[in-house]
């Protein structure tokens, strides 16, 4: 079984321990156990090395869709392993239990294969990191935060000269009908003069005319 996913009885994270190896010095690695049921779930965790780390609590009872941390401790070490490599394991074992069940009311053969439960086991593997190793990582994390951050200020200043090319384009289109509505109230005053100007001219030509069929209707005939 692994540490997470699928239709498990329990969820584990992380998915491995690590704690940061230093001689002489104690180190912690807290894992959260999801109970994914809606059943009580009895845990108990084992390890190889049980002299090396301590384990509180070791043995729970979670309720249904419930949760809780476990906090296990490397206890300080004289020397380095070799090559920083840990043969270490750990053993998470689950059960389902009836409701309102204590830990202290829990079977001596709850966890074995014995009792006839259906049991679940995670296998929690372990790695040590030394202090370089560990300051690296928030290394690269601060550099993926800060790549992500000059992402994250691109993108805004993309969008916001992005805004005010929209903003300058919506206001030139204004300022064009508005250029259009003038010329357009501009033609209609036009027209009235215009009518009137021709409309004299008509009439002067009107009155030439007049003029002349009078005169050549007045004049005397050479008979």
């Amino acid at each position: 079984m692994s540490a997470g996913g699928g239709n498990q009885m329990i969820s584990v994270v992380p998915d491995e321990l690590k704690f940061q190896f230093e001689l002489e010095k104690q180190s912690f690695c807290d894992l959260k156990v999801v109970n994914n049921t809606e059943h009580h779930v009895a845990f108990k965790v084992k390890t190889t090395s049980p002299k090396k780390y301590f384990v509180r609590p070791n043995t729970g009872v979670i309720q249904a869709w419930d949760s809780c941390v476990i906090r296990v401790t490397l206890q300080a070490q004289r020397e380095y392993p070799p090559d920083m490599q840990c043969k270490d394991k750990f053993l998470l074992q689950s059960t389902t239990v009836p409701p309102n069940t204590d830990v202290d009311d829990l079977p001596q053969d709850t966890f074995t294969k014995e009792s006839g439960r259906a049991l679940e086991e995670c296998k929690l593997r372990v790695v040590y990191m030394t202090p370089g190793l560990a300051q690296g990582n928030s290394e690269d994390e601060a550099l993926r935060s800060s790549m992500h951050g000059l992402d994250t200020n691109s993108n805004q200043a993309f969008q916001r000269l992005k805004d005010e090319r929209d903003a300058a384009v919506r206001q030139t289109q204004q300022l064009q009908q508005e250029l259009d509505i003038l010329k357009r109230r501009r033609f209609r005053k036009g027209d009235p003069g215009f009518s009137f100007t021709f409309a004299i001219f008509v009439g002067l030509i009107g009155l030439m005319v007049g003029f002349l069929l009078n005169l050549s209707l007045s004049s005397p005939s050479t008979e």
